[in-house]
């Protein structure tokens, strides 16, 4: 099923600072192609998630592609930080063609896995017949209402670092004291994981471990999902409805 997407289009002179504030990756980065980045609250906790490029029809442009219904949200923190910056933000006229086969002239890789393909910017928007989960189960690849979830979500606990989401070294942003804390000095005890699945069960079933709350399933895809776990309850048996879980799959 094609993700809704919204495009923002921010312009101005001091729209590349204005972002290396706010967002989660660093700004610097897209001089090299696309870069995958969330906003954050001031306490560390997702609130959208997006790719951030120059705008291949305006060079004094810079694109943030993000799911349709996130996108009022994000509109609103961006114009909130904006203040006095020489900075607009509206909504861009283009849309987001996708897929994995060979990429086609103007296309740009996906910033967080080879294996999600390439992502065109134009007139024409969806995507191709790939199964999109499948990859995302495989890789244990977030998306937004299926594991990050506003005002609640971790990022770390959501492996941005894995998926290049996030820079240690790019200096402060909004919820950056919080992250870099969960990164240093902090070992992680939830989180988003790759798991087998030994009978059906449907996205959002709680998981069990010896009879204890432990998580829930996310996304599934055959026999296998990401789910949410407590990773110091996996060392248990677990279960979600009838369905044995298996971690690590």
């Amino acid at each position: 099923m094609t993700q809704p997407r919204t495009i923002l289009k921010v312009t101005g002179s001091d729209r590349i600072e204005f972002l290396q504030g706010l967002i989660t990756n660093d700004m610097e980065r897209l001089s090299s192609g696309p870069i995958y980045a969330a906003l954050l609250t001031p306490q560390g906790k997702y609130l959208s998630d997006f790719f951030v490029l120059n705008d291949p029809t305006d060079h004094k442009a810079i694109l943030i592609d993000t799911h349709a219904d996130l996108a009022p949200g994000l509109f609103k923190r961006l114009s909130f930080f904006r203040l006095r910056a020489d900075v607009t933000i509206e909504e861009s006229p283009l849309k987001v063609l996708r897929g994995t086969g060979e990429m086609p002239k103007g296309a740009v890789r996906d910033p967080r896995h080879s294996d999600l393909g390439w992502r065109l910017y134009g007139e024409t928007e969806g995507q191709d017949e790939t199964d999109y989960d499948s990859i995302r189960v495989k890789h244990n690849i977030p998306e937004a209402f299926s594991e990050l979830i506003p005002d609640e979500t971790y990022i770390l606990e959501a492996g941005f670092e894995r998926i290049h989401g996030v820079d240690f070294k790019k200096g402060c942003y909004v919820g950056q004291e919080v992250t870099a804390r969960m990164k240093h000095k902090t070992e992680l005890r939830k989180g988003f994981v790759r798991v087998a699945l030994l009978g059906p069960v449907c996205p959002g079933t709680e998981i069990l471990a010896a009879g204890r709350a432990a998580g829930k399933i996310c996304t599934v895809a055959g026999k296998e999902a990401i789910a949410y776990l407590r990773l110091d309850r996996a060392k248990n048996d677990l279960s979600a409805g009838d369905t044995i879980v298996v971690y690590p799959a």
